[in-house]
């Protein structure tokens, strides 16, 4: 059985899927060597991830779309424009690290032009300020759409984004997003869940429910499309759960070590992209080894460009002007 997505868009969700693994592959060896403090990633999300990112409606303002992602959002920043350099600037704390100054963990970006709030390393608390967004945007023709762990849905926040987007009277236009992967850090799905699919939480509150696998790159796609268009059609909430894997383990904090066990959707769209004569296995060689080659070159540049100096409050306030502190 063949794809339905063109040619065109299989070639670019692979070129980022890569770009998204090399990335944290490097990243990951940028910490082993104690080029940076902190490595968490997504590698095994990236079939998911990526489709994501190119099927929101990218932009600043209220008609946009609003995007509360948790700390695995590479491949989704990706699609969406993001450039690896200044993932490696966040990564080995320098000045030039546009999203925090240098002054925060890896993959926990704020991006304002493309409505991505700030990600924050407590989990779920985007769900609650998810629910601002979309209140917000309850009268136009955005959506916001909130990510989040399989784990993270045991917190309150989670409880809160299904219950205040739901109200018959006050529905909201939000998607909300787990990734499930099955772990929570080193805590087996099994031993917590009492609930086959985190879904089924969503049905007791009448919300739309979508179960995809997110190892598959089609099926994800086309499940983000249509719960996409759902929740900007209806003006309702939809909660969808992605199964993915996690290919290098919780974070550096686990070892970072890459785990066999797991379903590497990166190797399996490889090879159905070869199965269907879309790419040859030496065109995929080569579109890895021109991304390690671009990365190389850029983590030598970073290398070289300033720490963080004492302008404490740039990027906490609005404008960066201290003063908006001062006169609080």
């Amino acid at each position: 059985m063949g794809f339905r997505l063109s040619k065109t868009i299989l070639k670019e969700i692979h070129y980022q899927m890569a770009s998204s693994r090399l990335l944290d592959e490097r990243l990951i060896q940028i910490f082993k060597k104690r080029g940076g403090y902190f490595w968490v990633g997504a590698p095994g999300e990236e079939a998911f991830g990526v489709p994501l990112g190119k099927l929101v409606k990218k932009g600043q303002g209220l008609e946009y779309d609003w995007l509360h992602l948790h700390y695995r959002c590479t491949g989704t920043l990706l699609a969406m424009g993001l450039k690896t350099k200044d993932a490696l600037r966040q990564m080995m704390s320098r000045k030039t690290d546009p999203f925090t100054g240098g002054r925060n963990f890896i993959h926990h970006y704020v991006i304002p032009e493309w409505n991505i709030s700030p990600i924050s390393s407590v989990i779920e608390i985007q769900h609650n300020i998810a629910l601002g967004t979309a209140h917000a945007q309850k009268n136009t023709k955005g959506i916001s759409i909130v990510t989040g762990g399989d784990a993270g849905t045991a917190l309150a926040d989670f409880a809160t984004s299904l219950i205040w987007s739901s109200k018959p009277s006050k529905p909201l236009p939000l998607l909300i997003i787990v990734l499930n992967n099955k772990f929570g850090i080193s805590t087996s799905f099994d031993g917590q869940h009492s609930e086959k699919h985190i879904t089924d939480r969503g049905k007791a509150f009448g919300i739309k429910t979508y179960n995809v696998n997110g190892n598959d790159v089609e099926e994800s796609y086309y499940t983000l499309q249509e719960s996409i268009e759902y929740v900007r059609k209806n003006r309702k909430p939809a909660l969808l759960e992605a199964e993915v894997s996690r290919m290098y383990g919780h974070s550096s904090s686990s070892g970072a070590n890459y785990d066999e066990s797991q379903v590497c959707p990166l190797k399996t769209f490889e090879q159905q992209l070869i199965k269907e004569k879309i790419l040859t296995q030496k065109e995929i060689e080569k579109i890895h080894q021109d991304i390690f080659e671009q990365l190389k070159k850029e983590e030598l540049e970073v290398s070289g460009e300033s720490e963080p100096d004492e302008s404490i409050w740039s990027h906490i306030y609005a404008n960066n002007e201290e003063s908006n502190w001062r006169n609080f």
